[in-house]
Parts: structure tokens; sequence; C-alpha cells
């Protein structure tokens, strides 16, 4: 099981209370976990990434036993702590202005 905390707003417009916890079949990447997400919870297509190019949102973040997922390949496999359910994969809204 991946355990997943996502932002108040997208937990509100999903419906979620706490932390989520999916079983993703085969490999555990940033990309399957969205897609059990996005699959799980119909509401958040398109919020977290893109409905054509699944490309992530400008400003969400992915964080990971104190790494920025951010940027890496959404097919590269999680980090081992995060597969086995230890530490969380933390969806993040960032935050932009001046």
């Amino acid at each position: 099981m991946i355990r997943v905390i996502l932002p108040q707003p997208l937990r509100t417009l999903a419906g979620i209370n706490g932390e989520l916890s999916l079983d993703v079949a085969g490999s555990a990447t940033l990309a399957s976990v969205l897609d059990v997400l996005e699959a799980r919870y119909p509401a958040l297509r398109g919020t977290i990434r893109d409905h054509v190019t699944h490309e992530r949102r400008p400003l969400i973040r992915f964080f990971a036993c104190g790494e920025d997922l951010s940027f890496g390949q959404a097919a590269a496999p999680l980090p081992e702590a995060v597969a086995r359910g230890a530490e969380p994969l933390l969806v993040v809204g960032a935050i932009a202005g001046g």
C-alpha cells in the first residue's frame, strides 16, 4: 500500500479525510500512483496533472523521504520506503506570489 497525503483543497474536492492508502499493482512509480488515485477519485482528474499530456500541473509538487520528486521522470521507481508504505508520498500545492 502506498500512503498519499494530499493538500486540503484536493481532499475536500474528492471528499477525502486524512491520509490515503492506495494499492498500486506492479511497479510503484509516480505515474502509477497518480493513475490509481485518479481512477479511485475521478474528481481529481486534471487537478494534479494535465488531462491529455499527464504532465504535472505547474503549482503542484511531489515530495517523499525528504526529496523533491517534482522534476523527475514519472515512470521512475518511487523511493523504497514509499513503495513499502513506511513513508508517505506528499502532494503539495506550491506557494506563488510576491
